[in-house]
């Protein structure tokens, strides 16, 4: 699969991932658009994951823990060799989400996240992705943290 663009290129990433429950080829199709010498950067968290390999594992283990999850893009930014994508992902946390501090069972909660993915690329393939969220606001729609005051519709106590 041979694409010209940069915006071309990441939005068929985001198309084929939302095709995670109907086609049984999505991570292999999205391998194809990964250098071997890719780093996917989990700027909250630290974690790279590197490699085709390492990129489809990433994937795979946000489709498990959120099976039905899917991305909406709201704004793509792009030159010859880099895109920034924003995309609101949503989903329900019905499957184990394995993150470095160990496994968060499913809550059964839906999440809507905004998100902002950026990405290089080199020879029609993603050479970097930096992944940038709100890592306490997903905790927080998980129920695993306090809402913090004045988020997500509640206003500020007055004393």
């Amino acid at each position: 699969m041979v694409i010209h663009d940069a915006a071309t290129l990441v939005r068929t990433l985001y198309s084929l991932y939302n095709a995670h429950q109907t086609d049984a080829d999505w991570l292999d199709k999205i391998s194809m658009l990964v250098s071997e010498n890719c780093e996917a950067l989990n700027a909250s968290t630290g974690h790279i994951c590197r490699g085709k390999e390492g990129f489809k594992q990433c994937l795979l283990n946000w489709s498990i823990a959120f099976p039905e999850s899917s991305n909406e893009i709201t704004n793509v930014v792009a030159t010859n060799d880099q895109a920034a994508v924003e995309f609101i992902s949503r989903g329900t946390h019905s499957g184990v989400l394995h993150t470095l501090k160990g496994n968060i069972q499913p809550t059964n909660r839906k999440i809507e996240l905004r998100c902002c993915d950026v990405y290089r690329i080199s020879n029609n393939e993603i050479v970097t992705q930096h992944s940038y969220y709100d890592a306490l606001g997903l905790r927080e729609q998980l129920g695993l943290t306090p809402a913090r005051q004045g988020q997500r519709g509640e206003s500020p106590q007055q004393e």
